[in-house]
């Protein structure tokens, strides 16, 4: 199963408060644990919501709106994609983090999607489509 390990926002985070170099350690240890592991298939740190947009969508009419973005906590900082056997692996997983703020802060593990989670609208032409999308994705990725 793969899951979205999103890595919620703080007043530091999106006031560009950097990790002190004791946090930056152990988050790169954290994180060479995971790929040791072998279920850490992506991850990063984002930049605070001043640095980026949201596009609204209203049937066909776009609106970029600029950061920053009012609700803190409903932000998020940074994300990992795991590949586990279950949300209970990607909770002991979650667990064994280190704080990823320098206060108190929220770790959301959100599962994907995957195509036999949308039943029988899935045709096997979408079956296939959707495998040669993950393998053009896997290879540029590679480089």
């Amino acid at each position: 199963m793969r899951f979205m390990v999103l890595v919620k926002a703080t007043e530091d985070s999106e006031a560009g408060v950097m990790p002190s170099q004791d946090l930056l350690t152990a988050m790169m240890n954290y994180n060479e644990e995971l790929v040791k592991a072998g279920i850490l298939l992506a991850g990063d740190g984002l930049k605070p919501s001043s640095k980026g947009v949201r596009v609204a969508f209203d049937g066909a009419s776009r609106t970029v709106i600029d950061g920053p973005f009012a609700e803190t906590k409903e932000l998020v900082a940074g994300y990992w994609i795991w590949e586990v056997r279950s949300l209970e692996e990607a909770i002991e997983w979650v667990k064994r983090c280190p704080n990823p703020m320098p206060g108190p802060s929220e770790i959301e593990i959100r599962p994907f999607y995957e195509m036999q989670d949308f039943g029988d609208i899935v045709t096997p032409e979408v079956i296939e489509q959707e495998k040669r999308l993950r393998a053009a994705s896997e290879t540029l990725a590679k480089g």
